[in-house]
């Protein structure tokens, strides 16, 4: 508690910054003693004449460490785990952990990640590019940079298992308490987003009333679950994949992903849902000089339907840093303000709604998000 007229101080960026990492030290000196002690019942257990003793011998370690720290012995698998594999696969990734650069939420994406990959080349590489991306990026843009590392180095497998996953599709319901239950679906990403997109027009389109978006989104999915007689998919909403140029013309296979690189799906699922939904398709080629999509100049304030298209297609994201609000929920920005700027690719961005906000008070700066 501080007294009447007693001083907080200002804290600064830099401060901030070496609690943080002092929090990742004293985390990665945690998780470095559960390793130690963990490697001490290994060699203990060496010794005990049948492999059960030995297995026995070698998990007691768990229990020690529970009674220290309070946690349940689950917990501690949960950290010891992840932690050998990324200590004995990816060093340099263990050495940014002791040295305060990555956090262990980090190390378990990462983790995941490796378990994925099967060739050691694949790690090695994981390994030497992970630690420089790191820095500057959130757990979330760093769950979908790997995401992209593991499509792009072990297409093949990942492919196999995309495909494995689709016969699992299914969807499940769990009664809860208070009359409410939950609707579960697993499906294939592409289908998915196309869900998403339809609910959130929909849900916007209706009348204003006493109901939240939310609370529209839920009552749309089951009008539409309860009051149809259709048996295949019939997707009316609009998503944009980016497919790489050798993989559209077929020379080889590989993924299409996202604008915002938050999912991925076999380019041959796209080619699927091409051929059977019968969709609008077409085609946008950005610039390698300028990265301007559209140079086209508009009259009016708002961007026109292809416009914003294309804005969502080129950014994929909010463009304000660490943001990944997916530009299709965005607002479109004039970073020089209508009428003075024009509304053209060059001068429109897209922004959550809170970054809008915050650009149009003075909070942030201007132009920041220009291409």
């Amino acid at each position: 508690m501080f007294e009447s007229g007693q001083s907080r101080g200002v804290v600064s960026v830099e401060e901030m910054a070496a609690v943080w990492r002092e929090q990742v030290r004293a985390e990665y000196r945690t998780i470095e003693t559960m390793l130690r002690m963990e490697d001490q019942g290994i060699e203990a257990a060496q010794y005990e004449v049948t492999p059960f003793a030995r297995y026995l011998g070698r998990s007691t370690f768990a229990g020690d460490i529970a009674d220290a720290t309070d946690l349940s012995e689950n917990q501690v698998f949960n950290r010891v785990y992840p932690a050998r594999t990324v200590r004995d696969r990816a060093p340099l990734v263990w050495q940014a952990f002791a040295a305060g650069e990555v956090d262990f939420a980090r190390i378990n994406e990462i983790y995941s990640t490796i378990e994925k990959l099967q060739e050691p080349e694949s790690v090695a590489q994981l390994d030497h590019e992970v630690v420089a991306y790191i820095p500057g990026h959130t757990c979330a843009e760093l769950r979908r940079w790997l995401r992209r590392f593991v499509v792009r180095v072990e297409t093949d497998a990942a492919l196999a298992r995309a495909e494995a996953e689709r016969e699992k599709r299914h969807v499940t319901i769990e009664h809860g308490d208070d009359g409410m239950s939950r609707l579960n679906a697993y499906l294939p990403s592409h289908m998915a987003a196309a869900i998403e997109r339809r609910l959130h027009k929909a849900a916007r389109a209706l009348e204003k009333d006493d109901r939240t978006i939310p609370q529209r989104k839920a009552d749309l999915l089951v009008s539409w679950a309860t009051n149809s007689e259709a048996t295949e998919p019939q997707v009316d909403a609009s998503i944009a994949v980016v497919v790489d140029a050798d993989v559209l013309s077929g020379c080889r296979r590989g993924f299409a992903s996202s604008p915002d690189h938050d999912w991925f799906v076999p380019a041959e699922w796209i080619a699927e849902f091409a051929q059977t939904q019968n969709p609008f398709w077409y085609r946008m080629v950005v610039d390698p000089v300028t990265k301007d999509v559209l140079t086209i100049d508009y009259k009016g304030r708002f961007a026109p339907k292809v416009l914003r298209q294309a804005l969502e297609f080129k950014h994929g994201t909010c463009v304000i840093k660490r943001c990944l609000v997916p530009a299709w929920k965005c607002e479109i920005d004039h970073e020089i303000p209508w009428p003075r700027g024009r509304t053209t690719g060059s001068n429109l961005t897209p922004k959550s709604k809170r970054h809008h906000a915050q650009k149009g008070h003075g909070l942030l700066p201007a132009h920041s998000g220009a291409a």
